[in-house]
């Protein structure tokens, strides 16, 4: 019996409105983690690609070792796929040349061709059925190509569309309220409202993060990476062990 409730669960979380929050907060931190490394140590998007990388395969191979949902190894993998995406999109839009409209096309291809292999290789995409290594690898996959995309569309709507980084989180903000429209009030896939919610997100925590950090010259608050990295941080931590992380039981 005990075998059968624990083959029931998968090992990432149940979604609830602290998964989220704990959510845009760490995508929040992968734009000024990002930075950090890449502007303020002046590594480079390329090195700090490289380093990134490497952390968040580290995490990946963990997270699919464990036996059992571990909220610290979740939200670490996550936040490692965040910084990630932030400086492949910043190597990709900028020292790539292709810039953000190219950048983000070609991110966004690259996702819906993660989310397609997945669908076709195991009949669904949805989050709940996360309970085997080959449902792991193509969760994480899509996970990194969003956080990546993401990046490149906060920025392109901050800068290039010229909203500023305040007007493109509130765009991003008002998107999101559309999706939990469509959530609360009809039947449109949970499957769909999730990945929507979890892709919206990112752009979201792109412009917040670049609100903090990025001059006063270029419309941000000019605080310290290093400090805003921190503080986020601590509140992910605070998040994790103030609020129970239930592992979501798999879909039948």
């Amino acid at each position: 019996m005990h075998n059968r409730a624990h083959a029931a669960l998968t090992k990432v979380p149940e979604v609830t409105l602290i998964f989220w929050v704990i959510k845009i907060a760490a995508t929040t931190l992968g734009e000024t983690g990002g930075d950090a490394v890449s502007m303020s140590m002046n590594l480079g998007y390329l090195v700090g690609t490289a380093i990134f990388a490497a952390l968040f395969l580290t995490m990946v191979v963990m997270q699919i070792v464990a036996r059992r949902f571990h909220p610290f190894l979740y939200w670490a993998t996550i936040i490692a796929s965040t910084t990630v995406g932030t400086t492949l999109a910043d190597f990709a839009t900028r020292d790539l040349g292709i810039g953000y409209e190219g950048g983000s096309l070609l991110l966004l291809g690259l996702l819906l061709g993660s989310l397609g292999v997945w669908k076709l290789s195991l009949g669904t995409v949805s989050f709940r059925t996360i309970a085997t290594p080959r449902a792991e690898l193509f969760y994480w996959v899509t996970i990194m190509f969003s956080q990546t995309l993401g990046t490149a569309l906060g920025d392109w709507t901050a800068e290039s569309q010229a909203w500023g980084f305040g007007g493109a989180a509130i765009l991003f903000i008002a998107l999101l309220a559309v999706v939990l429209a469509l959530y609360r009030w009809t039947r449109v896939s949970r499957t769909t409202i999730f990945w929507s919610a979890f892709i919206l997100t990112r752009p979201l925590g792109a412009a917040v993060g670049d609100l903090l950090d990025k001059p006063l010259s270029e419309g941000g608050l000019a605080l310290s990476r290093y400090g805003a990295t921190g503080a986020l941080l601590a509140l992910i931590i605070a998040c994790v062990l103030l609020v129970p992380q239930r592992p979501a039981r798999q879909a039948h």
